[in-house]
């Protein structure tokens, strides 16, 4: 697909042949109070499409079969069955159904505004390594319940277990130590001029065991993840104050607002 960023517009497609199920927050107040906008499961076939230019929360998608492809982090990736994805707030992002198989997930879309701290961010993995299947489960459970006796305690301890879930996804490197600390002191100084061999050291191994590393607890190498958290403090920054591209670009560890631009 030769997509490009500046030609996406908002777009919602279903098609006749695709199946959906979902509840809205303005359904159930236990979506509200862990801000989730909506959830549901999809059984979506091709001309199935979704673009989101400046979705309003983070965005979680559990792969359960079939094959589809999406846009994270700036590039179209395939998503098969056992794939758990992610995408921060205030991101494009996209997903299509390829193939004539039908592509099923579960999926969380959640409502967070700029002044919320997101559940999904730039030092959660694009892709998770583990947890396949979990929040497709936890949605089928608050699917039966939801249809049939729609108990508000049982609901609340589905959602409940649901967004624990989903959170323990968004930030599984930091059951790691070293690079919990390492990403720690790379946020806290992303002016820094980072290199792997820089990163590597800091955390006493080889710059490819951390390469490793990162692309089996984040989806990212350590210098995609280094770009991810630069752009996303420097988007904070342009929402969050009236400072202009030329004071963030040197404070995100940009030589300039040009190179930041790109």
């Amino acid at each position: 697909m030769s997509d490009s960023a500046p030609h996406f517009t908002e777009t919602t497609i279903d098609g006749p042949r695709t199946r959906r199920w979902f509840i809205e927050a303005e359904d159930c107040a236990e979506l509200v109070a862990c801000r989730i906008a909506r959830l549901g499961f999809d059984e979506a076939r091709a001309p199935y499409r979704r673009v989101r230019l400046r979705p309003g929360g983070s965005f979680v998608l559990d792969c359960l079969q079939g094959e589809g492809r999406i846009l994270l982090d700036g590039r179209w990736q395939r998503l098969g069955a056992g794939a758990v994805c992610m995408a921060p707030p205030r991101v494009l992002n996209a997903f299509h159904a390829v193939g004539a198989e039908p592509w099923s997930f579960a999926w969380v879309r959640y409502d967070e505004p700029p002044w919320v701290n997101p559940l999904v961010g730039a030092g959660s993995p694009v892709r998770a390594a583990s947890g396949a299947g979990e929040i497709a489960r936890l949605i089928l459970g608050l699917r039966a319940e939801w249809e049939s006796a729609r108990d508000p305690q049982m609901i609340h301890h589905w959602v409940s277990l649901l967004h624990a879930t989903a959170r323990r996804l968004a930030k599984p490197w930091r059951n790691n130590d070293r690079l919990a600390a390492l990403w720690t002191e790379v946020a806290a100084g992303l002016a820094a001029d980072w290199t792997l061999a820089s990163l590597a050291r800091r955390v006493h191994v080889s710059p490819e065991h951390l390469r490793r590393l990162c692309l089996r607890e984040l989806g990212r190498s350590p210098m995609q993840h280094l770009t991810a958290l630069r752009i996303q403090h420097a988007q904070t920054l342009l929402e969050k104050t009236t400072d202009k591209l030329e004071a963030i670009a040197p404070e995100v560890g940009y030589d300039s607002a040009l190179v930041f631009s790109r």
